[in-house]
């Protein structure tokens, strides 16, 4: 473990270092990051301007909700993105050879080998976001550090997803496309649950997780998650990451080298 903890370090010194090199692609990011914000505040705004409230949720405790999405989405941003495009191009230039000689597991390679720092505004945020409307709310540290847990697994099952697609492309090679389809419907996780009709709440939960994302987390924080939704996190979140060794070693058979 030590050993990958100074090879983190190094993957992480050494990409900072490369991105600061254009240091205005900061400035473009955090405005960029706030007219998003702006807007996804605005369209929530839509729905409680006339009194009408989505069932159990009021303006506070949704836009907790939209914090925890605006979190995840300056996560992916700084995480997922950059290492998911590196997969992708590995494979279609035939460099994935070189990752795979080293004596290193090639997923822990391509997952952490870069980061961005374009994706820490969405980070600042979305955290300033969920402290002002849990202070409305009365909520204490204890109500925030309920929620790390079922946070933590809504990170890991989103990481899973990306990773897996992301192995799709030792078949498909560029998979853009539908990295795009997924982040689309991830953007269903910017409201409560409750917003969405029921064939489509079933959907956001057993097909494509997105309630396990910000909703669960949202009702932690608030003491209104059952334990049995926690559980339910912890468990698909560990087979989503298992899946996803299992996934990419099976992947990996059907890689053809450059060399060969």
């Amino acid at each position: 473990m030590q050993r990958y903890f100074k090879v983190l370090r190094l993957f992480w010194s050494t990409a900072i270092a490369t991105e600061l090199e254009y240091r205005l692609n900061f400035a473009i990011a955090t405005i960029t990051s706030i007219a998003n914000l702006v807007g996804s505040l605005f369209g929530l705004s839509l729905f409680y301007r006339t009194g009408y409230t989505f069932q159990g949720w009021s303006w506070q405790e949704a836009t907790i909700v939209l914090g925890l999405f605006t979190l995840l989405q300056g996560f992916s941003a700084t995480f997922l993105v950059p290492n998911l495009n590196s997969i992708v191009k590995q494979v279609e230039q035939g460099t994935l050879d070189f990752v795979l000689l080293k004596p290193i597991s090639s997923q822990f390679w391509l997952s952490t080998k870069t980061i961005s720092p374009w994706g820490l505004p969405d980070l600042l945020f979305g955290s300033i976001l969920i402290v002002y409307a849990g202070n409305k709310l009365g909520l204490t540290w204890y109500d925030y550090l309920a929620s790390l847990i079922p946070l933590g697994f809504g990170v890991v099952i989103l990481y899973s997803l990306w990773f897996i697609l992301g192995a799709t492309s030792i078949w498909f090679v560029k998979v853009y496309n539908v990295t795009e389809v997924l982040r689309g419907l991830l953007e269903a996780g910017r409201y409560p649950m409750v917003a969405y009709p029921a064939i489509y709440r079933f959907f956001f939960t057993f097909i494509v997780p997105v309630a396990f994302l910000t909703t669960v987390p949202a009702q932690a924080m608030l003491s209104r998650s059952e334990l049995s939704w926690s559980i339910g996190a912890a468990i698909l979140a560990g087979v989503l990451f298992i899946f996803s060794i299992f996934f990419w070693q099976f992947a990996l058979r059907f890689y053809t080298s450059a060399s060969s």
